[in-house]
């Protein structure tokens, strides 16, 4: 049987909740870089708890989208990376960041205009 997208049991909405996730795209498009640091992430991504990057790293793992890498050594040092699966979304996410710069501003003038009516 075909995933049915809107089926709300479909596992491809649980895949689509991961990637259209703010703090993954973000964790995705920083990664796009290279294999970074967890300091790295958590400065480069303004605003994001350590909760939060925490939770999001551990699941882009899960699903097969970012590795782990633990160094042994003093203190510890932890890399991440994406997969070839985790590459495969850069296109669209970088498609999807260049949209949302591209046309900021209006959006930005379409809410001023709503929020005045």
């Amino acid at each position: 049987m075909e995933p049915d997208l809107y089926d709300r049991k479909c596992g491809s909405r649980q895949v689509l909740d991961r990637i259209g996730d703010r703090w993954s795209v973000l964790v995705v498009l920083v990664l796009a870089d290279g294999t970074k640091r967890y300091g790295d992430l958590a400065k480069r991504i303004d605003g994001v708890s350590q909760k939060m990057l925490t939770q999001t790293l551990r699941a882009l793992e899960r699903d097969g989208l970012v590795t782990r890498e633990v160094h042994a050594s003093v203190p510890p040092r932890v890399d991440y990376a994406l997969t070839d699966l985790g590459r495969s979304l850069l296109d669209l996410l970088s498609g999807l960041q260049a949209w949302a710069t591209t046309n900021l501003g209006e959006v930005e003038a379409a809410r001023v205009r709503y929020d005045s009516r």
